[in-house]
């Protein structure tokens, strides 16, 4: 049963872990995408560097959360910075693999005008490969996004956590309320963040509107 006038006396501590949840969200995923972008970049001109940076970010993204920070703590402590560790490090496969997709995805004869009209290497990479690849990078991000939502609850095992704290003392005191709203809000943060992406993918390629969903 819902005690609707528990959720009424307490919204600040409510909108308080959610803000946490979504500031962990956000760090983490900026972070995720600067590393993973630039690894992709790397691999767009050295294209032997894809095994080795998949298979890294492969082992990382292979690790139980728990087993992961169980291993960080001892190092970086009950801290933001383990639990960013943590975050980023399952966000990399994803955004690496989307955003070298869809660099490889730009048709040769795109590349090869572009070539023809004089431009260089990077002006062909920041002016026509990377917004051809953009709905495809957009994709990963959805995707790595949707997933730190979930993943950001975990990390109320080290005190960090967000929603996933109300939630955690919701069941330490058997009080279900806590639970439910920790879990209605974490759904309604990933729904809304995974349409604000998509939103934006539309916004900034209107020649792809029909194509990734």
């Amino acid at each position: 049963m819902i005690r609707w006038d528990w959720i009424g006396r307490n919204l600040d501590d409510i909108a308080e872990s959610l803000a946490e949840h979504l500031t962990l969200t956000v760090i983490a995923v900026l972070v995720g995408f600067a590393l993973s972008f630039a690894a992709s970049l790397l691999i767009h001109r050295r294209r032997w560097l894809y095994a080795p940076f998949t298979s890294v970010s492969g082992f990382l993204y292979t690790i139980p959360s728990l087993a992961l920070f169980a291993f960080l703590v001892p190092f970086t402590g009950l801290s933001l910075l383990t639990a960013e560790i943590g975050l980023v490090s399952y966000t990399l496969l994803i955004l690496i693999r989307n955003t070298v997709a869809g660099l490889d995805g730009v048709p040769a004869e795109v590349r090869e005008a572009a070539d023809g009209m004089g431009y260089s290497r990077s002006q062909r990479l920041w002016r026509v490969e990377l917004p051809l690849a953009l709905p495809v990078i957009v994709a990963g991000l959805r995707i790595a996004t949707v997933t730190t939502i979930g993943l950001v609850m975990v990390t109320a095992l080290i005190g960090q956590g967000g929603l996933g704290q109300l939630m955690l003392r919701g069941f330490n005191r058997q009080f279900p309320t806590m639970i439910y709203v920790g879990f209605v809000l974490s759904v309604a943060l990933a729904v809304i963040a995974d349409a604000a992406l998509l939103l934006a993918q539309r916004a900034l390629t209107p020649w792809s509107r029909g194509g990734v969903r």
